[in-house]
């Protein structure tokens, strides 16, 4: 537990620091744009990484802390041993779509970017960079849930 509490903080800090950024950035962009006259030429594509990287270490950050959006129709109508069985199962399956689509599939698109050198047409980073916090945000929900999992079993 000592392990999740300190990734739970490392993860809330980082998303406030990228909405941080992300806040200036976008007002650098008006005062550039409305007042100089002369928008720059970065701060759109900055912003729309930063967006790509907030929402998905969002789900990750959402995920561990278990907010996430649930329809609770079914489980609230059981027994509490059904429940629990519910909830295993649902993780299992959370488990199973972040590996195949947020590990396998970020990965593959990470590689892919990778290896056709892919670079973003303002800031001129590479398109991987972008794309690896993917597979990351996916081995953190990953984690969560199979602490989740244990703690079930307890």
């Amino acid at each position: 537990m000592a392990l999740r509490k300190q990734i739970d903080k490392i993860l809330g800090k980082t998303l406030v620091v990228i909405m941080a950024i992300m806040v200036i950035n976008v007002l650098w962009q008006v005062f550039t744009r409305y007042v100089t006259g002369n928008p720059s030429s970065f701060t759109d594509e900055l912003a729309r990484y930063l967006m790509i990287w907030v929402g998905i270490l969002g789900a990750a950050y959402v995920a561990g802390k278990n907010l996430h959006v649930a329809i609770d129709i079914l489980p609230s109508r059981a027994t509490a041993k059904t429940q629990k069985k519910l909830k295993v199962i649902v993780t299992i399956l959370i488990i199973l779509f972040v590996f195949c689509a947020f590990i396998v599939g970020g990965s593959r698109l990470v590689y892919i970017s990778y290896i056709l050198g892919q670079q973003s047409p303002a800031l001129q980073i590479p398109l991987a960079v972008v794309y690896v916090i993917i597979p990351i945000s996916g081995l953190l929900i990953i984690y969560y849930k199979v602490s989740d999992l244990l703690n079930l079993r307890s």
